[in-house]
């Protein structure tokens, strides 16, 4: 009689096939952060220092989304939860003397377990019937917060205007750059906590889940427990930018902390800029606060919802010509010129830009 067969955990090595995508090289990054770090000093006024500032919060947003709707699968439509959980815990906090970077730092674990609390049942469903478990969570908290006296009902909350310094978290309205780097800074920091989760064991057994769970549960890997690792991480990403965006306008209320349109935005962003791509999101993310300030202006509240609608038609266009977004359309376009330099060095074809291998969601 033969031994039975042990089915082992695969070490991450062994998942570099289908689920084991490319990471941005050092030198992307470098390019990347050197155009944003330059944005500011090249865009002086303030309506510019504006959109990249909302850019940057929201691009923080959907790196989180990213991580588990587009790396781990799991589409989620509720991750506003997180935001908001960001925003308001930072909210009150701050109303009660904290520091805002103290009060921003304590609402990420908060938010981490919030997204494994709600992963826990939620994981159970697979498809289309978890997305709608997600929307339903979320508003479910929206109403609550809407009709709790102790978080300021359906009239938010307005935080303190105090000394300008960045202990604070404020600056003049006058010159934003300084809550454009800030932005920046946090952004980097999502980005790298994202980034080292993919590049581990952890990263390969979610893409791995994303692509075949059944499979990946053969092999030996908890599918229960990754899923719940990316969700919190994933949360916590996410609260950091509703943290900051609370500090930048010194506001919340359910609407813009917990409404539903924002996690349409975030999931929409991801899709635009190329989701489970690393640098989609924050693609998208610039796109979209571009598209908002643009109907705005043109439209001003006439125009209420137009930017969704022209963004909409924006991913539609973008889908037909190429569904990896738009970072998959310059990879197309890139394609040729590769080929071109790979031939002047000998007939080899260039290297795929590292980061635009495209990544199902």
């Amino acid at each position: 009689m033969s031994a039975p067969t042990v089915l082992r955990r695969p070490s991450p090595a062994r998942l570099s096939g289908p689920t084991g995508r490319r990471l941005p090289s050092w030198g992307t990054a470098a390019l990347i952060l050197a155009a944003l770090a330059a944005y500011p000093l090249v865009f002086a006024d303030s309506a510019a220092h504006n959109i990249g500032i909302l850019a940057l919060t929201f691009g923080i947003a959907a790196t989180g989304w990213n991580l588990l709707g587009g790396y781990a699968g799991q589409v989620s439509f509720g991750h506003a939860l997180y935001f908001g959980t960001g925003a308001y815990t930072t909210a009150a906090l701050v109303r009660q003397g904290w520091s805002p970077w103290l009060a921003i730092a304590l609402s990420l674990p908060l938010a981490a377990l919030l997204a494994a609390a709600v992963g826990w049942p939620c994981f159970r469903l697979r498809h289309h019937y978890y997305s709608i478990a997600t929307i339903a969570v979320a508003e479910i908290v929206f109403i609550l917060v809407t009709n709790l006296p102790g978080l300021g009902q359906a009239n938010g909350w307005e935080l303190p205007v105090v000394e300008q310094s960045l202990a604070n978290l404020q600056f003049s309205l006058l010159d934003k750059r300084p809550y454009y780097y800030v932005a920046l800074g946090f952004f980097c920091l999502a980005a790298l906590a994202v980034w080292l989760f993919l590049r581990g064991r952890a990263g390969n057994y979610v893409r791995a889940i994303r692509d075949d769970q059944e499979a990946a549960a053969a092999v030996g890997i908890d599918v229960h427990r990754y899923k719940l690792a990316a969700a919190a991480l994933s949360g916590a990403v996410t609260a950091l930018a509703g943290g900051y965006y609370v500090m930048y306008v010194l506001f919340v209320d359910p609407p813009s902390g917990l409404g539903l349109d924002l996690s349409v935005s975030f999931t929409l962003m991801a899709v635009l800029g190329g989701v489970g791509r690393f640098w989609g999101p924050l693609l998208g993310a610039w796109v979209l606060v571009f598209v908002q300030d643009v109907t705005r202006q043109e439209f001003s509240g006439s125009g209420r919802s137009v930017d969704l609608l022209l963004y909409g038609a924006l991913i539609v266009l973008v889908s037909i010509t190429e569904p990896g977004g738009l970072l998959a359309i310059g990879q197309r376009l890139w394609a040729p010129v590769a080929r071109r330099l790979g031939g002047g060095r000998g007939g080899k074809a260039a290297p795929e830009p590292a980061g635009s291998a495209e990544v199902k969601p």
